[in-house]
Formats: C-alpha cells, structure tokens, sequence
C-alpha cells in the first residue's frame, strides 16, 4: 500500500480550500496610461507567401485580411456586452456572462470532447482580479483599466465579441504571418529581445515598481518607444506595424482543427520566458478555458472595392 505524507497532504488540501473560499473583492482603480495608440486601428496583411514555425517553411495565405493593430481592449469588451445584452445576444446566469454557441463536430478521439450546442460562458463577474463590473444595467471598467488588454475571456466569449461585428478570430497561420512578415523573424520586432520591449517575465518588475505592484498586463501599445515616468521603451511593432504581438498576453485564434475540441492561442505573455514570445510559439486550452493571461484581438476578410462602371450612357 502506498504511504501518504499526512502533513503535506494536509497541507495540499489547506491551499485547495484556501482558493475556493477565496473571496471576491473589487479591484481599486488605478492610473490611467496613455499610450497614443488606437485600439480600433486596423492593418491589411497581403496574400502571398511567409516562413511558418521554428524551421521557417513556406506557407501560402490565399486571401488578404485585415486584423487588428492592438488586442482587444476591456472598454471594447464591455461595449459589446453592453450591445450584446441589449440585442439579447447574451444573459447574466449566477453572475456568469452566458451566450449561445452551435457545437462543433464530434470525431470520437480519444480525450476528445463533446462541444454541444447550448449557452456557454464567456466571462465570470465575480473572478478575482477581472476589470469588468456589472451594475445591473450596463458593464463598465474599472477606471485605469480602459486600454487594457481585455483578460478572463474564455474562447467562446472572443469568438461570440468578433461574430457579433461579422469579424472573426485570426487562424493561426494569419496570425503568424502578422506577427513576423515575410523574412522569418523570431520576435514580431527581429531577433533580440529586452525587459523594455514586451510584457514578460523578465520585464515586468520595473514596470510594477514605477506604477502599481498588482498590475499584471501593460495598456495595450504601451511598447511603442515612448519613455513614461522615466521608463524608456522600444516600439515592439511587427512589420506590418502590430503591437504586443509577443508578450503581455495570450491571444485566442480560430482554427477548429478536426479530431479534437482544443482551441490554440499564440504570443505569449507577461508570466512566460523569452521561448514563449517566439513567433511560432504556440499553447492550447479547451474552449471554456479563461485566464487574467489570455485575451484576443480579431482579424475580417477584406471587402472588394467596388469596380466603377465604364459604361456610358449616350443621351443624344
């Protein structure tokens, strides 16, 4: 018969209880930081090839896309729920923010799940840590957290926020190509890195001591070159001019791979070491996962230019 250690078995069900019992508490407001970059910004990525994964193999994107310049912010978030509940897109159940989803197909693998059809969770109001508050009528942001990425979103909830504007989460490979162009850069900036150039954990330190010790993410674009309170930064943009595409946090993408019901997410983020931020680096959860470490940023098909019209019409 195998021997328990009482005492640190005891011990594990201390921490366990400990976190269940944990009790909710709003977050205090902090300081705002400007960044001057625009969350509602978009980029056009073209068609054509780039250089996938750590052995940097061709892959062809058929189709140009857009996608936006920043992660989604906690304002954008609690816009759209405020929209979507008035649309009645969603319901509060058990202060659970709840939505309908299709399913996706079932293969049968094994450790595949089901994924029915029925209401899923997007977000927990009461998370410890999350920015969004509920007053019964509208959703709000604690204030400082406005251009923050917005974080404790499950995959269901990202994929419900683009779905409601027609847009869609990026696939991976339209991810990628974003954060590294053509020539098959490391970092979405080049080949080096910096505490002062993304969200991570060997940057993030400074950045607590010079702002508030309890802030675990960075407004988004903060990366961007500006010097703020003494903290001189570097611009983290990839080559088609994205921010922290490596760091800060985790980004959902869309792929709905065949033969298993995990949902992938790229970038890394502000608890992650360097191999983490690499650009073809990559983590997965099931959909309903959520984490203060995870958020998303969405991508939509280009529209076709209206052809002008040649023909002339003779009124004579």
């Amino acid at each position: 018969m195998r021997k328990i250690n009482l005492p640190s078995f005891v011990f594990v069900l201390f921490l366990l209880s400990s976190c269940i019992a944990q009790e909710f508490k709003e977050l205090e407001p902090i300081k705002y930081i400007e960044t001057g970059v625009n969350p509602s910004e978009w980029v056009q990525i073209p068609a054509g090839e780039f250089m996938k994964g750590q052995h940097r193999h061709k892959t062809i994107i058929e189709k140009p896309y857009e996608i936006m310049v920043t992660d989604v912010t906690n304002e954008q978030y609690a816009n759209y729920l405020s929209e979507a509940l008035e649309a009645g897109k969603i319901k509060i159940v058990n202060d659970s923010i709840m939505g309908y989803y299709p399913g996706d197909p079932f293969d049968g693998w094994k450790h595949e799940f089901k994924i029915t059809a029925g209401d899923k969770v997007y977000m927990y109001l009461k998370e410890p840590g999350i920015r969004i508050k509920y007053d019964g009528n509208k959703f709000s942001v604690i204030k400082g957290y406005e251009n923050h990425p917005v974080t404790f979103v499950s995959w269901f909830g990202a994929n419900a926020y683009a779905q409601f504007y027609g847009w869609r989460l990026p696939s991976e490979n339209e991810w990628e190509k974003a954060a590294r162009g053509k020539d098959g850069r490391t970092f979405p900036w080049g080949e080096e890195i910096s505490p002062n150039i993304a969200n991570y954990n060997s940057s993030h330190n400074l950045f607590e001591k010079i702002f508030h010790k309890d802030i675990t993410t960075t407004p988004v674009g903060f990366f961007n070159g500006k010097n703020y309170d003494g903290y001189q930064t570097l611009d983290n943009r990839s080559p088609y001019g994205l921010y922290d595409m490596a760091g800060n946090v985790w980004q959902w993408c869309g792929d709905d791979y065949p033969n298993m019901h995990y949902r992938y997410m790229r970038g890394g983020s502000r608890t992650n070491y360097e191999y983490n931020l690499f650009t073809w680096a990559r983590n997965s959860a099931g959909p309903s996962f959520y984490s203060m470490y995870v958020g998303f940023r969405c991508a939509r098909d280009v529209k076709p230019e209206p052809q002008e019209n040649n023909n002339q019409t003779d009124n004579q």
